[in-house]
């Protein structure tokens, strides 16, 4: 099976699924989060997941220092250059002459990792969607199944395309990690705080998601490419993130409950829907800019970019009257406005091109919703409807 025919699949999974997932159960409060089980929020399930990933590098080191010597050449030489940049401490150094039966460790080299890298992507897509809005995040909670299909077929196939002599253990752990997610998943409450969308809740939600995101690519960068030995280097950038990040979190509870108008509801609306749509094909899509499917991809993301906004819209004008035309220049010009921050975005610094993609889809979207409500605000367009 090629990663095209992956790409292929997911679309389809995710447009079935998705559609029928936002369209069933639209209030907020649902689902009840009585009997809340513990790890049963996306957030401290990603903080759990990232923390054992990277108890695991530690372990990784204790073991390539007893039992390589320090090498890591003899898994190296099988994978791309810019992976197992080894760290070097005292303590590390200390831990590993004290370790008793250090090779029990093996397990951390490759396999421990292909466990834990679908949830590590899971939750951090579901927290995003539980920040946006309940009503994507309870959509997203029920495509956990075909998400963690779409997603274990393509980190098997790249598992094939890197073979190494731990392949075949690491694609069966993978397919049993297939199975724990969802189930770990189905563990948590559909329950999530309604959300101001206007401006200010929009611009808080971005920051919230551009620092997990960077957050994220420090965890790919020092952690599941086994470079533990970056992690002293990023540090300023992990203090950063975290600080912009809670202070997000926290002005996410303080934006005044100011209802959006046209222009900034159908972005709002377009945007959930496209947060929804695009999480069974996401991994998919991603890797294909790297294997060989890059106009595939491409094109996928703008056929569900489409889909999304055609649903978005829908919403927005039969909820709230107005001149069509009058919408129609506004999204012209809050389209506009969004491809002229994202091509400035090539400004930004990128080592990976997962960065290169965080700022690009930053850019837009800041741009974009603070020309559209910008728009709204000199044309005194009418109050919009609820929160999606």
């Amino acid at each position: 099976m090629t990663l095209s025919v992956i790409i292929l699949l997911a679309l389809m999974a995710g447009l079935l699924h998705a559609r029928r997932a936002t369209t069933t159960d639209g209030s907020e409060g649902a689902r009840s989060g009585k009997n809340i089980r513990p790890l049963a929020s996306p957030p401290v399930a990603l903080a759990v997941v990232t923390a054992t990933v990277y108890l695991n590098q530690v372990l990784f080191t204790v073991y390539v220092l007893r039992c390589h010597g320090g090498d890591p050449s003899f898994i190296a030489r099988y994978l791309p250059a810019g992976w197992f940049a080894l760290a070097h401490s005292h303590t590390l150094d200390a831990l590993a002459g004290y370790f008793p039966f250090p090779g029990l460790l093996a397990p951390s080299v490759l396999r421990v990792q292909a466990f834990l890298e679908l949830p590590f992507v899971v939750f951090g897509y579901l927290t995003v969607c539980r920040w946006f809005s309940a009503t994507a995040y309870r959509a997203a909670l029920r495509l956990v199944w075909p998400v963690s299909l779409s997603y274990t077929a393509t980190f098997c196939l790249i598992e094939w395309s890197l073979r190494n002599p731990y392949t075949m253990h690491d694609i069966l752990i993978r397919v049993i990690a297939a199975i724990a997610v969802p189930l770990w998943a189905a563990q948590m409450s559909g329950d999530a705080p309604g959300r101001v969308h206007n401006l200010p809740g929009l611009l808080v939600f971005a920051l919230s998601a551009v620092a997990l995101g960077v957050l994220v690519l420090v965890v790919y960068d020092t952690a599941l490419l086994y470079n533990l030995g970056h992690l002293n280097a990023r540090l300023p950038v992990i203090a950063g993130a975290l600080a912009v990040l809670a202070c997000a979190r926290v002005a996410a509870r303080c934006v005044t409950d100011a209802r959006a108008s046209r222009g900034i509801d159908s972005i709002t609306r377009s945007f959930g829907h496209l947060l929804v749509l695009f999480f069974v094909p996401a991994l998919p899509i991603r890797y294909g800019l790297n294997f060989g499917t890059a106009p595939l991809s491409a094109l996928a993301s703008l056929a569900l970019a489409a889909v999304a906004t055609g649903l978005g819209v829908r919403e927005t004008l039969t909820r709230i009257p107005g001149r069509l035309t009058t919408w129609i220049l506004q999204m012209a010009a809050t389209v506009t406005a969004g491809l002229g921050g994202m091509t400035a975005s090539i400004l930004l610094p990128a080592r990976y091109a997962e960065a290169r993609l965080l700022w690009a889809a930053a850019a837009f979207f800041v741009c974009a919703v603070t020309t559209c409500s910008l728009i709204d605000r000199l044309a005194a367009a009418p109050a919009g409807s609820d929160d999606s």
